[in-house]
């Protein structure tokens, strides 16, 4: 038996257990796809779910400052707000190169009360940053306990500088800089929590070791940070193609993610602190021209935040603004989740991959296995067991150059396969392409077939793909196609759910 759904947002074949569900328009050229196999293994899910503030987003200090009057972090910016609730950002961390810019004022009370004043519409936690470089010790204690007394409860942790190790060349001397404020801001508020320390991609993980060993055991480090852009510097970039493919590259996951993962976490695990990454995006100084603004952004954002989710990473803030610090000097944010139009804000690519990541990544981790006799394919797939107890499912398919196919999954619920069948027997699907699956777009891309407006606001939709009664085998297997250049969440195992309003 044949049964052929509508509408589908794009074509996808799905053979639910057996049953055959084909999407109209298929082409013989799509279905001749690479073949990959995607094992998981629901029955050792991590222990430990992600974090529910994993999602976060960075911002420059001089951002909390009023510009012509008028305060970008306010309780009554409507669409910021709605923005970040449709995000699913729940983590706002305010620092960045200007936090250290001697030239910057530092923020007063009004900028303060009108940024945790968004906090709390907006339902965020601020990792707050004071300046290490010639830093006041008895000002910054004192706009610290007027943080904690009024606002404690929107208030994450506080933080000390920002890439110091630019500006200071020993973590001696770092220490030696950092330890007065921080005794200074201790003394005035007991209860604070602090992170740290804050550097460059090119840090020595030496410093985030010595912090954990030194200030872990006092119970006020709330946990570790680092920054990461894998890509280097944006005006390197001076080719837009090679640009696209190195953001896609297969070769980023083991060369920049898990190299970086290795360096910094594992030595850490004596101190049993957590781990943040508290800045990062693809490339420095606002990113690369046509390349970090394109739909190459959004499949690289959604691979990435899922990378550091499944290595038990606390979160991801991606540094966002309509223009960002590079060095001392101001440059266009081209690597933006969103900037700022004239009705509210216009989310870019990476926003897309950012949302679709909120929808699939709650729960805890399952291992997952991609095979492929084809070495060439690049598809990546990562799965969290929910609290529903559904199982979601990311297929990204980085595949995108003249010769890009189609990936045909066989998603295999492996040994568990027998005792999970009768649950996952059912599937529901939402997408995130972009106009002719060309990774070079800026706009006109959808998720579930919708765009997020600039009022913050999202209407997508998921579409279910039931199994049909006494068709399914018990063997545990789907079949996906993911074509070229997009994503698709599969969540198994669940009632059918209604359109998604808003998030």
């Amino acid at each position: 038996m044949k049964t052929t759904l509508h509408p589908l947002p794009r074509f996808i074949r799905i053979f639910c257990l057996g049953l055959s569900l084909i999407a109209p328009g298929l082409s013989a050229a799509q279905a001749a796809g690479a073949p990959v196999t995607v094992t998981l293994d629901p029955a050792n899910a991590a222990a430990a779910p992600v974090s529910p503030d994993f999602i976060g987003l960075s911002f420059e200090t001089q951002r909390i400052e009023p510009e012509d009057g008028k305060y970008y972090f306010s309780p009554d910016n409507a669409p910021l707000i709605a923005m970040f609730k449709t995000l699913g950002i729940k983590s706002l961390r305010i620092g960045g190169n200007t936090v250290d810019n001697l030239k910057v004022p530092i923020p007063g009370q009004a900028d303060i009360d009108n940024l945790f004043g968004f906090a709390q519409a907006a339902g965020v936690k601020v990792i707050y940053s004071f300046r290490l470089r010639q830093g006041d010790a008895a000002s910054e204690a004192a706009q610290a306990k007027y943080i904690y007394d009024k606002y404690a409860a929107s208030l994450e942790c506080f933080s000390i500088g920002n890439e110091p190790d630019v500006f200071i060349g020993s973590t001696e001397k770092y220490f030696r800089d950092w330890e007065p404020l921080f005794t200074a801001i201790s003394t005035a508020v007991p209860d604070a929590k602090f992170c740290g320390p804050s550097l460059t991609s090119n840090h020595d993980e030496n410093w985030s070791v010595k912090m954990a060993a030194i200030y872990g055991p006092t119970g006020k480090i709330d946990f570790i940070c680092q920054h990461q852009y894998s890509g280097g510097a944006g005006g390197a970039v001076k080719d837009p193609v090679v640009g696209r493919d190195t953001l896609l590259s297969a070769a980023w996951i083991q060369e920049k993610y898990q190299k970086y993962y290795d360096l910094a976490v594992p030595p850490l695990a004596d101190s049993h602190l957590p781990y943040r990454m508290e800045e990062a995006n693809n490339f420095y100084n606002g990113g690369a021209k046509d390349v970090s603004d394109s739909f190459a952004a959004a499949l690289w954002g959604l691979d990435y935040l899922h990378f550091w989710a499944s290595h038990q990473t606390i979160g991801v803030n991606f540094h966002n603004g309509d223009q960002v610090a590079a060095g001392q000097n101001s440059a266009p944010c081209r690597y933006a989740s969103f900037t700022s139009a004239d009705d509210g804000y216009l989310a870019h690519p990476i926003a897309y991959g950012i949302k679709l990541f909120d929808l699939g990544a709650h729960g805890r981790s399952v291992p997952v296995t991609v095979a492929s006799a084809d070495p060439a394919v690049n598809l990546t797939a990562y799965a969290f067991l929910g609290d529903d107890r559904a199982l979601y499912v990311t297929l990204i398919n980085k595949e995108h150059d003249a010769g890009a196919r189609d990936a045909e999954v066989a998603l295999n619920l492996g040994a568990a396969a027998a005792a999970y069948a009768a649950a996952y027997n059912s599937a529901q699907e939402i997408d995130l392409q972009a106009p002719n699956n060309d990774v070079s777009v800026k706009e006109g891309m959808t998720l579930g077939g919708a765009p997020i407006q600039n009022s913050g606001t999202w209407q997508g939709a998921w579409h279910a793909v039931p199994a049909a009664s006494g068709e399914a085998k018990a063997d545990g297997v789907f079949h996906v196609t993911v074509p070229a250049a997009s994503a698709i969440l599969i969540k198994l195992g669940a009632p059918a759910l209604p359109a998604v309003a808003g998030g």
